[in-house]
């Protein structure tokens, strides 16, 4: 039987019982199935992570299913606190099935690195003197990396910009490096560490900053998706949503709170495999504002058969390997589940899950409203809250959805 990410009432299903079917479904070995279960991630390995280890967070990791990236099945795993999270992906995923899952497209896994010079005192002179010498500075970066250059990745060009700061006029040197399925922040520090002297001597000038920029402009991913109107709710509701879209495109206030909602995904997914979170949220926020003012990161339209589509556009400076992933086995463990081989189809990936999180916001609110369904989720850890085990968390969780009261006080009174 082909594998397939549409996986009937899996939300239905005990925690074992989930685990059970992962487990079958992604063929893990004993190992993996004790990481599942909380064990197998040492003192030792936490230790090797971070300073001053005590002790360790838990995160629920969730699997959202039904999910189809350019014609490929996956499930996702999600490392996230908040409720309705997982549940609203899946449903986004299973309305986009209809109409042949999320289309995705990769710019390619190019880091930049900056370098800021100071104390110039010809600046024409001196970026031409930088771009005049390309090849050897390219040269000399790429000596710090043959297994990337091997590859075919490694440093492929150099950008110059001038900035007016408050302090004066520099110089800033990009340094482009197609970093393979690495997120890339050593390799490329190294490099810029490496042309340092070098720099200096070209432009006459003082070297201080040489750091990676999260703001990832020429690693972007692109998806598409059109969310058939009958899944939706009718026509009514593709313009209501619609309507929420435009709101939040002009106004910074809700703009703020989309955006997030598009994050909440994709953070989800990159906690569940060990990158970079701040990195990706940075320059996500940056990427919004790059027209002059905050929009939107998503566009939404209605076909001429009253569907909906939506596109989503977003940098994401990520990897498959190399810096926590190579420590912590819980990672590993989620690429496996992920069924990814390649950083380009991570990337993929991960804006499916982003639009799927915006699409399902969206309807919500423009639905039932966005605080109905999300305590309707809430309701069972109300129930656990209050002290209810075993069959009276549901018991008490429905009860209090179907008085749609659903409190702390009210689930006290049930117990």
């Amino acid at each position: 039987m082909p594998f397939s990410s549409r996986i009937p009432n899996f939300y239905n299903l005990s925690t074992a019982e989930r685990r059970k079917k992962i487990v079958e479904m992604c063929d893990l070995s004993e190992d993996e199935i004790a990481l599942l279960d909380g064990k197998g991630v040492t003192d030792e390995t936490l230790d090797y992570m971070i300073e001053n280890v005590v002790g360790r967070v838990i995160l629920p990791l969730g699997i959202a299913t039904n999910f189809i990236v350019n014609g490929r099945e996956h499930l996702i795993p999600m490392a996230v606190e908040e409720s309705s999270i997982v549940a609203a992906a899946s449903h986004a995923a299973k309305i986009a099935r209809k109409k042949g899952g999320f289309y995705a497209d990769y710019s390619g896994s190019y880091a930049i690195g900056q370098i800021q010079i100071l104390c110039v005192k010809n600046f024409s002179e001196a970026k031409s003197n930088l771009l005049k010498n390309k090849t050897k500075l390219l040269e000399l970066a790429n000596s710090t990396n043959k297994i990337l250059v091997k590859l075919g990745g490694g440093a492929q060009d150099i950008e110059v910009r001038e900035i007016e700061g408050k302090t004066g006029r520099y110089l800033v040197l990009h340094l482009i490096v197609d970093v393979k399925d690495a997120m890339g922040a050593n390799a490329v520090n190294t490099m810029l560490e490496k042309i340092k002297t070098e720099v200096e001597k070209i432009t006459s000038g003082v070297v201080l900053l040489k750091i990676i920029s999260n703001y990832a402009v020429k690693r972007t991913v692109k998806v598409k998706a059109i969310f058939d109107k009958e899944e939706l709710g009718g026509e009514v509701v593709v313009d209501k949503i619609l309507l929420a879209y435009d709101f939040a495109d002009h106004d910074i206030y809700r703009c703020t709170t989309h955006n997030k909602g598009i994050m909440n995904g994709i953070t989800a997914v990159l906690l569940a495999t060990g990158n970079d979170t701040r990195a990706v949220e940075a320059g996500a926020h940056a990427y919004a504002v790059r027209d002059g003012r905050y929009r939107s990161l998503s566009k939404f339209e209605k076909n001429e058969e009253g569907d909906l589509i939506g596109y989503l556009e977003v940098p994401v400076l990520v990897g498959i390997l190399g810096g926590a992933m190579n420590v912590n086995p819980i990672y590993k463990l989620s690429f496996k589940i992920l069924n990814v081989k390649k950083a380009k189809e991570f990337a993929e990936i991960l804006g499916a899950v982003g639009l799927a999180q915006n699409l399902a916001a969206l309807r919500a609110l423009s639905s039932e409203g966005i605080q109905e369904g999300h305590m309707n989720l809430h309701a069972r850890n109300i129930a656990i809250q209050v002290g209810a085990k075993g069959e009276k968390i549901d018991k008490i969780a429905q009860q209090m959805i179907k008085e749609k009261n659903i409190s702390f006080d009210r689930a006290k009174e049930l117990l």
